[in-house]
């Protein structure tokens, strides 16, 4: 029995070995490269519009303190608050760091701290024209350590022969005097005094009734 030699592929007996090929850059009529392009552009517009919107803020004034009606403001009073409005016309109702704070204007409605300076809560300084200061004694327990000049408070009325009320005889007072504790008769009697701004027409009634007020007491609550 005779074998027949084993044929193999190439010479010698060796497999020939197949020819390397060179990946190639597709061209630029690959729709591959488009579908690249297209995405890489989409992102970059995507990133742009997110970043934009992260800082869609302005910087408005605000008030550092409490204040009412008739008090005056400058720039000393007011810090920087960065906010995003919803709707971009409301932005119109506030002073904004680019705008000139009017000189000659003073609040005609109370505002408290850290509340954004809305424009209508200011006036004219001859709207303030019927504020008077309205000086009111109260026992020391029966006002806040904190309050000071500047404080808003509401002022509260009981004693025999006062009107019946769900509020206070005095909303929204603004204090423009209260002087410390060692500065004033306090200390001896057990009162303070404040001098509140309000409307002429507030304090009138207000006298009226506390003169027709049986022992009466005050109390003051600061807002804020």
């Amino acid at each position: 029995m005779t074998r027949r030699p084993v044929q193999r592929p190439g010479i010698g007996g060796v497999a020939p070995v197949p020819p390397a090929t060179r990946a190639s850059r597709p061209g630029w009529r690959d729709p591959r490269l488009w579908v690249g392009v297209l995405i890489v552009t989409v992102s970059v517009v995507a990133g742009a519009r997110l970043l934009a919107a992260a800082d869609d803020t302005v910087s408005v004034w605000a008030v550092a303190a409490d204040a009412g009606p008739g008090a005056e403001l400058d720039a000393g009073d007011l810090v920087a608050h960065r906010v995003r409005f919803a709707d971009a016309a409301d932005l119109g109702r506030y002073f904004s760091l680019e705008d000139e704070l009017p000189a000659d204007l003073r609040l005609v409605r109370g505002v408290t701290a850290g509340e954004l300076l809305p424009r209508a809560a200011l006036g004219a300084a001859d709207d303030g024209a019927d504020t008077v200061e309205l000086p009111v004694t109260v026992d020391t327990e029966l006002v806040p350590p904190s309050v000071r000049a500047g404080s808003v408070v509401d002022v509260y009325l009981v004693g025999r022969g006062a009107r019946d009320r769900s509020g206070p005889a005095l909303a929204a007072a603004t204090v423009v005097d209260a002087p410390g504790m060692d500065t004033t008769f306090g200390s001896a009697t057990g009162h303070r005094q404040l001098v509140l701004a309000v409307p002429e027409a507030d304090a009138t009634a207000f006298l009226d009734e506390l003169g027709r007020t049986e022992a009466p007491v005050l109390t003051v609550v600061r807002r804020g």
